[in-house]
């Protein structure tokens, strides 16, 4: 039985998958969910076709890499994060520092946090990822950044179908 179909909130539970208001009423418009490959297609082309205002939203309500204050910062989604992030506990403290450093860089760059898919990642990999994407454009970063926010969402989203 699908969860999503049986909540009394549905609205509030997609805003835990993704925090775009925008984009969880849209959603909510194609429930209830009957085939869920077509659910999880229409929940991607939902976010693709929202705007970078609604993209911008949904990044607010991540905590950067590695930042310490998940629980009180983050309320219903703090946990995710937290998990999502397990990897990040194993750093070394060089790898800490340098995440806060290029965290805040790339926020002064770009006007956003940088939002990775940290799902089975480890510190090294996501302190690479994070290093290289500072080389991009605003508009490509972005996109790049608005994909891996739809890999959260969907991982994000499989408890509820």
């Amino acid at each position: 039985m699908i969860k999503l179909n049986r909540s009394s909130d549905p609205v509030a539970d997609l805003l835990i998958c993704c925090g775009s208001r925008n984009w969880a009423h849209k959603v909510a418009q194609h429930l209830p969910v009957t085939d869920v490959a077509k659910f999880r297609q229409q929940v991607a082309d939902t976010w693709m076709q929202c705007s970078e205002t609604d993209w911008l939203e949904a990044f607010s309500h991540h905590p950067r890499i590695g930042e310490a204050v998940l629980r009180e910062k983050f309320g219903a989604s703090a946990d995710l994060s937290q998990k999502e992030q397990s990897g990040i506990a194993q750093a070394s403290s060089d790898t800490i520092r340098q995440l806060a450093q290029l965290n805040q860089t790339y926020f002064e760059t770009f006007g956003f946090i940088f939002i990775i898919c940290a799902t089975g990642l480890d510190p090294e990999t996501m302190l690479a990822a994070l290093k290289e994407r500072l080389n991009h454009t605003r508009s490509e970063e972005l996109l790049l950044a608005a994909q891996e926010q739809l890999k959260i969402t969907l991982i994000r989203l499989e408890p509820l179908l």
